[in-house]
């Protein structure tokens, strides 16, 4: 279970000097549509805001819910209203469509003011058929109809603008609050037929606050129906959203358990059955990347008993960055799939983890996640086994071996979410997972240490984003030649020599560079052959396979 985050709840809303303006302002312009044209209506602030506010979190999107009026004549009645008359600068209205299939099922306003993001809608009530996510019915509601229809009790609350009280239409949203409990304002399988995201949803807000699920809501998300339309109903971007978001909270461990315990690591993990029915194997068990995503909770915030100690090094960039994090933790989470392949309808062969983030989650690039989580299981396979005995880590010498290592496009690439500490870290993590917690984990954490810490030793931690000393044209100026493929070769060459001669300089360099030719160990004309050949079979290679296309 996730550690509670916030026990107790505050008895008021406390407002900011903005906020208060806003409430003011919104309270003014109701009585000022009254009196100038007859319309009555109410503002309450709705959901997420009160719910942050009452639990001392700062929110800065506010959610204003209108009675029997629709959002974008009252925006623009008010931003008229506020220039006009109080003279307050205001950002225009923007509509933003609904879009059943992202979850706006009714148009609504937004705006800015006092740097408060604003959105504007009706108070509604919604009906479902059995067969849809989409309503089938919305009209101006209630309070309380309005609340019902929402996810969870604790998102049920309204801030009633013109009374500054905090109203609990469904009696269980202030209580669970203070309890920690996740409950649908109606039955749970009710609301999860009406919109099975929320099964989802559930599973965020539990793991972002640290509350426990009711029985009855676990036993609905694990119903067979539910699962079914989650899995073939709900676009797969509206699930990797909900995600990433749980990626980037303070326990996604807890959400990554409570996929698992309601079964629905399928389910949120998805690859299309075309993809998985040409992989080079079956998907291991979940419970592989549960204990993948528990080792590296455990090993990122040991409890005062653990045994373990991590390198601080292997840890800082986790712990500093919120993306890094979040990144280690969806890579744990799909250590099920670590080294099983597919190829496409061009026979190129991708890693299946990839296609879960393109296809199953629909994240795309979002955090670095698609370069950036087949990077680190790339990386954690160059890293497996890695021992300073190693011959890999000797040969040329020990600074070049690891140096070069470090520096891997796998391991070590900032423009892609790669850093050499994250990727040895995830690296040792999965080395851990058939190893359990030991004696063997502990010889394996000790080598990880030893490693990270002879790299800081020989001053390589300090290298690993260091340019050549020289660039191609100028490598061509010391040896001569023509510009080819064989100044990458050479400019391969002259950052083992900056990994052997940390104190070396450019003069240094090029003096090396010389001598290396006039003794005959570096032959320019020899390097230029091998590397135009291979360029010259590479190419004959491709308009061969063209020709063989255009003569089936």
């Amino acid at each position: 279970m996730a550690t509670r985050i916030a026990p107790q709840i505050k008895n008021k809303i406390q407002l900011s000097e903005a906020e208060d303006k806003l409430c003011t302002l919104l309270d003014e312009f109701t009585r000022h549509l009254k009196h100038q044209d007859g319309i009555v209506t109410a503002c309450r602030i709705n959901g997420g805001w009160v719910r942050d506010k009452l639990l001392d979190f700062e929110c800065n999107d506010v959610d204003i819910c209108l009675e029997d009026m629709m959002g974008v004549p009252f925006a623009e009645r008010f931003v008229a209203f506020l220039s006009e008359k109080k003279h307050v600068s205001v950002h225009k209205v923007t509509k933003i469509e609904s879009n059943p299939d992202q979850s706006k099922h009714l148009e609504t306003a937004r705006t800015t003011l006092f740097g408060i993001d604003l959105d504007f809608v009706n108070l509604r009530s919604e009906e479902y058929s059995d067969h849809s996510r989409i309503p089938t019915e919305i009209k101006f509601g209630t309070p309380l109809e309005d609340a019902l229809r929402r996810d969870i009790t604790i998102n049920t609350l309204f801030y009633n603008v013109h009374t500054r009280t905090v109203e609990d239409h469904t009696e269980k949203g202030l209580d669970d609050l203070r309890n920690g409990i996740i409950r649908t304002p109606l039955p749970p399988l009710e609301t999860f037929r009406d919109d099975p995201l929320r099964v989802i949803r559930c599973i965020r807000f539990a793991s972002r606050f640290g509350f426990a699920m009711t029985p009855e809501l676990q036993d609905a998300a694990r119903d067979e129906s539910i699962q079914e339309v989650l899995s073939s109903k709900i676009s797969r971007e509206r699930i990797g959203e909900e995600l990433d978001k749980m990626m980037k909270a303070v326990e996604p461990l807890h959400a990554i358990q409570t996929i698992h315990d309601l079964s629905l690591y399928n389910t949120v993990f998805h690859v299309p059955n075309a993809i998985i029915d040409v992989a080079s194997a079956p998907v291991a068990s979940p419970e592989l990347s549960l204990t993948a995503c528990t080792i590296l909770h455990d090993l990122l915030f040991p409890s005062s008993s653990s045994k373990f100690t991590t390198h601080p090094t292997l840890l800082a960039h986790a712990l500093s960055d919120r993306g890094t994090r979040a990144r280690l933790f969806l890579s744990a989470s799909l250590y099920s799939f670590a080294g099983i392949t597919y190829k496409d309808h061009k026979q190129k062969v991708h890693p299946l983890v990839e296609a879960v983030i393109r296809e199953g989650l629909k994240l795309g690039n979002k955090n670095y996640y698609l370069d950036g989580i087949p990077a680190l299981f790339d990386a954690a396979a160059l890293f497996n086994g890695l021992s300073l005995e190693d011959s890999r880590f000797t040969t040329p010498s020990e600074r070049v071996g690891i140096g070069l290592l470090l520096r891997h496009g796998k391991v070590h690439k900032p423009t892609s979410g790669s850093y050499w500490s994250s990727s040895l870290f995830f690296s040792l993590v999965c080395e851990l997972v058939p190893l359990g917690y030991g004696e063997a984990a502990d010889a394996c954490i000790r080598r990880y240490n030893a490693f990270t810490s002879r790299i800081e030793e020989l001053g390589l931690d300090n290298l690993v984003d260091t340019k050549p000393l020289l660039n191609g044209n100028e490598v061509i100026s010391v040896l001569g030649g023509k510009p080819g493929p064989w100044t990458a070769v050479m400019l391969a060459k002259v950052v083992e020599w900056q990994l052997e001669n940390p104190q070396g300089g450019q003069d240094a360099c090029i003096a090396w560079l010389k001598e290396e030719r006039s003794s005959g160990r570096l032959n320019i004309e020899e390097l230029v052959k091998s590397t135009s050949g291979a360029k010259r079979i590479h190419a004959e290679s491709k308009e061969g396979s063209k020709k063989a296309k255009r003569a089936s």
